[in-house]
């Protein structure tokens, strides 16, 4: 498949790249282990993300939400035969406090601004001690109930936001807050109670604002299929109660319901116009309510497919298919998060091997996957960019304002005809001597699952292992000198991604030097 493209250098073209806005993580409290902070410090020194997003803020495990059982004058626990007796009897006479723990979440706070980056704050899910039910979701067991009392809820939240104001600042008024997550699915809100989730948006939203009306709130969080129902039926409910609402969320997953094998499930992925299409239809919906038209839309999750186990997460076509997203996603809404930065992740519980399907941009063992360098690439796309003077099916070109250009090229197959795309490019307006610098990423050169696989799938890898993956993980880096009008060709295999720049490279040599002399010689 052949592609040519001619750049005059005075085209413009509408491209939001905010791809750098925002990364998903496993519950809150994984942060408190060693490998999480090191995937996370990968990602953070190559990549640079704003916001993180995880569940569990409140979940027992952070350890916020406490009971205090005064047991002055009541009997002791050697009185009963067996501690189960004893537990209903505080439970019945004790006189009880409400307390907040804030030591864990404190660390993982430190532990995030270390590298940079702050949370985007998701409001769930519910400590045992204040939920109305026993229902839970995930290996971790939260808890997806609605409160017993929502005054103590509301006090749970508002004492949350204002212990991190009075820790780090004004700043923590920019940490934007979504209420729960998914309440559309009854795994995640019992009994996908839609009126009881507007009760609980409508308290936490005002409990929000109690601390300061600069902060931040919004939600559905919901996934997608459901904006018929949910998303109209929120801003129905928005509309006529007025809570407050400073932004919209909802979640883009892009793959069928998959097929189970083993420990992993298999899904077919939908085509990119039919994903854009469900984000197009949401926008719409958004703007036909003027008091709401104008809100940012946040995709607050996204990737391939929406299960911790399917396969395509390690694999290259993720890569392609997750650039086809990067390049167009940003018609529709404001900013976007990919799920998740690393595999330090247990949905499904512990992961037996470096490679299972997880969401992470990064395997465990810090080794970074094909669509790392997606994201990659993306951001460095980003820096210094003055404009897009490109964008197609397969393509995305940026002019610098130093005048030079930078592009990503990938070849997805499902939109490609599987063959090797060819893409011819001539800049009109460089002059002198340019430096090509391309970053290839594909099944040959950049290819770390092929490695593991290799090896016979090692669900231990040693070190010496782990390096050699490593070492084959990393893009295939070449240069190449132009002359004036920088005139060349970038092929991209069968789910490529290829990085591009093109630089202003005059000689400055040392006196005598001769790159080439040995060449020469023989």
């Amino acid at each position: 498949m052949n592609n040519s493209i001619i750049i005059s250098g005075s085209e413009n073209i509408k491209f939001n790249n905010n791809t750098d806005f925002c990364v998903g993580t496993g519950r809150m409290g994984l942060a408190l282990t060693k490998e999480y902070f090191d995937q996370l410090k990968v990602v953070q020194n190559s990549i640079g993300f704003k916001f993180i997003r995880g569940h569990g803020l409140f979940c027992d495990d952070m350890g916020i939400y406490q009971v205090y059982y005064d047991k002055t004058g009541l009997k002791k626990p050697e009185d009963f035969s067996s501690f189960e007796e004893y537990k209903a009897y505080l439970e019945k006479n004790a006189k009880t406090s409400v307390e907040y723990n804030f030591t864990y979440l404190d660390r993982v706070i430190d532990s995030y601004l270390e590298l940079n980056i702050r949370p985007f704050l998701e409001l769930g899910f519910m400590p045992k001690k204040l939920a109305s039910g026993t229902q839970t979701v995930f290996y971790w067991k939260g808890n997806v109930t609605p409160p017993i009392n929502y005054d103590v809820w509301a006090d749970l939240v508002a004492n949350t936001l204002r212990h991190l104001l009075s820790r780090y600042g004004e700043q923590v008024l920019s940490w934007p807050v979504e209420i729960w997550n998914e309440p559309n699915l009854f795994v995640f809100w019992k009994d996908a109670d839609m009126q009881e989730y507007f009760k609980l948006y409508e308290c936490t939203a005002k409990a929000v604002k109690s601390v300061s009306k600069k902060f931040q709130v919004g939600g559905p969080a919901i996934c997608g299929g459901a904006d018929e129902k949910w998303m109209k039926g929120f801003l129905d409910f928005c509309s006529q109660k007025k809570p407050p609402l400073d932004f919209i969320s909802r979640h883009h997953y892009t793959t069928e319901t998959p097929e189970e094998k083993g420990h992993y499930g298999y899904a077919k992925l939908m085509t990119p116009d039919e994903t854009f299409q469900t984000l197009e239809d949401c926008r719409k919906i958004i703007d036909s309510y003027p008091d709401y038209k104008n809100l940012p839309f946040y995709i607050t999750e996204f990737n391939t497919s929406y299960i911790p186990n399917c396969p395509i997460h390690d694999t290259n076509l993720n890569a392609a298919y997750i650039a086809r997203t990067l390049s167009k996603i940003g018609d529709y809404v404001t900013a976007y998060s990919y799920w998740t930065f690393g595999d330090v992740f247990e949905e499904h519980g512990i992961p037996f091997t470096p490679f299972h399907g997880g969401f992470g941009l990064l395997a465990n063992g810090g080794i970074p996957k094909p669509t790392f360098w997606t994201f990659k690439f993306f951001k460095d796309l980003e820096l210094n960019a003055e404009k897009c003077v490109y964008r197609d099916t397969s393509a995305v070109i940026v002019k610098t304002i130093e005048g030079g250009y930078k592009g990503i090229i990938w070849n997805l197959p499902m939109e490609t005809d599987g063959t090797p795309l060819e893409v011819s490019l001539k800049f009109q307006n460089l002059k002198g001597r340019i430096c090509l610098i391309t970053k290839t990423v594909d099944e040959k050169s950049t290819n770390p699952l092929k490695i593991w696989n290799d090896l016979g799938q090692p669900a231990n890898p040693s070190q010496e292992q782990i390096e050699l993956i490593k070492a084959g993980a990393n893009p295939l880096t070449q240069t190449q000198i132009l002359d004036d009008g920088a005139d060349f060709a970038i092929t991209a295999a069968k789910n490529a991604v290829v990085y591009f720049e093109l630089v202003s490279a005059p000689t400055t040599a040392d006196n005598g030097y001769n790159y080439d002399f040995y060449d020469k010689m023989f």
